[in-house]
């Protein structure tokens, strides 16, 4: 909301959660729910060949991004093409799939719900896709909803229904501060002359390691910048207050 959308480059890069069941037997245009249908196989395996599938695609492995992605090749966006009815050679790039468990299987339906822990970037569905081709039958994935991003989870969200039933001063305590979708990176608390340096844009004198983002607080914990280690300096990179 407002100027905290100017945070969401850094809440994006974290890693995120899903939930996603997979349907076996069939292959899409989309490897999901909504596209064509282009081959149906039968299915012979069990949990445990499941199991093995899953297994193999955690870690970090090349991925190669489906056609209906926004990752560009050439210029273009990939579900440009697509929607031309174009295949597009596309490299693949690496992804970091942390976990990805069996949570359950019905053999009967040839159904399995998975829940993957992965790096920003990877496509759930294509590791759906990806497994039942392991398994020799293709697959696609029928369901996908996100969970949490970095250690934000579905608990912690508030529907815009709920939100429109709620007064001015009720929605503003239902929403989450910048520092808490932040909570995740490295913070800095500055007060004095360096919180006046930083809310005027000036670099601080970098202590310690890390290259990544830094979140930067005031004495009251309210997020006031982001900054970035540049050699000996901390560099802002977004001033927020």
């Amino acid at each position: 909301l407002e100027r905290a959308t100017r945070i969401l480059q850094f809440v994006q890069a974290l890693p995120k959660a899903y939930s996603a069941q997979v349907a076996f037997g069939t292959t899409t245009s989309t490897q999901d729910a909504t596209g064509e249908v282009l081959e149906e196989r039968p299915c012979a395996f069990g949990r445990e060949d499941l199991e093995a599938a899953a297994a193999a695609l955690v870690g970090l492995i090349q991925q190669v991004p489906p056609m209906v992605s926004a990752v560009r090749v050439g210029g273009e966006r990939l579900y440009e093409a697509a929607r031309r009815g174009e295949e597009v050679d596309r490299p693949a790039r690496p992804v970091n799939v942390h976990a990805l468990d069996v949570i359950a299987f019905d053999q009967d339906a040839w159904l399995a719900t998975i829940e993957v822990r992965c790096s920003s970037g990877t496509y759930v569905r294509t590791l759906g896709a990806d497994m039942g081709e392991a398994l020799g039958c293709g697959a696609h994935v029928r369901t996908l909803r996100r969970t949490a991003i970095g250690s934000l989870g579905e608990a912690e969200a508030v529907t815009l229904d709920t939100l429109d039933a709620l007064d001015e001063a009720g929605r503003r305590a239902a929403v989450l501060p910048m520092a808490a979708a932040l909570r995740d990176l490295p913070s800095l608390s500055v007060d004095g002359a360096d919180l006046d340096g930083v809310l005027h844009g000036r670099s601080l004198a970098a202590d310690g390691d890390g290259a990544g983002p830094l979140a930067i607080l005031d004495p009251g914990g309210a997020l006031v910048a982001v900054y970035r280690r540049d050699g000996q300096q901390l560099r802002p990179v977004s001033v927020l207050a």
